[in-house]
């Protein structure tokens, strides 16, 4: 099972996720679990589509860190 850095953000009344390692996937939800379970739905359905169209499945290469300033 491969892992994927997803990055989750404020929007207007909601959350939005997308990962920089996957192109064009992203979701959306009323609430921060929500926009994660989306996020998980929705790249398992790219990757459907991707592997159906005999494209490479992209590696998981982002990693995130918090600075202090």
């Amino acid at each position: 099972m491969a892992r994927y850095l997803i990055v989750i953000e404020k929007a207007n009344g909601n959350f939005s996720a997308y990962s920089p390692d996957i192109d064009g996937c992203v979701a959306a939800g009323d609430t921060r679990e929500e926009a994660i379970k989306n996020m998980q739905e929705a790249i398992q359905f790219h990757f459907e589509g991707m592997q159906e169209d005999g494209l490479p499945l992209p590696e998981g290469y982002a990693s995130a860190e918090y600075v202090a300033v």
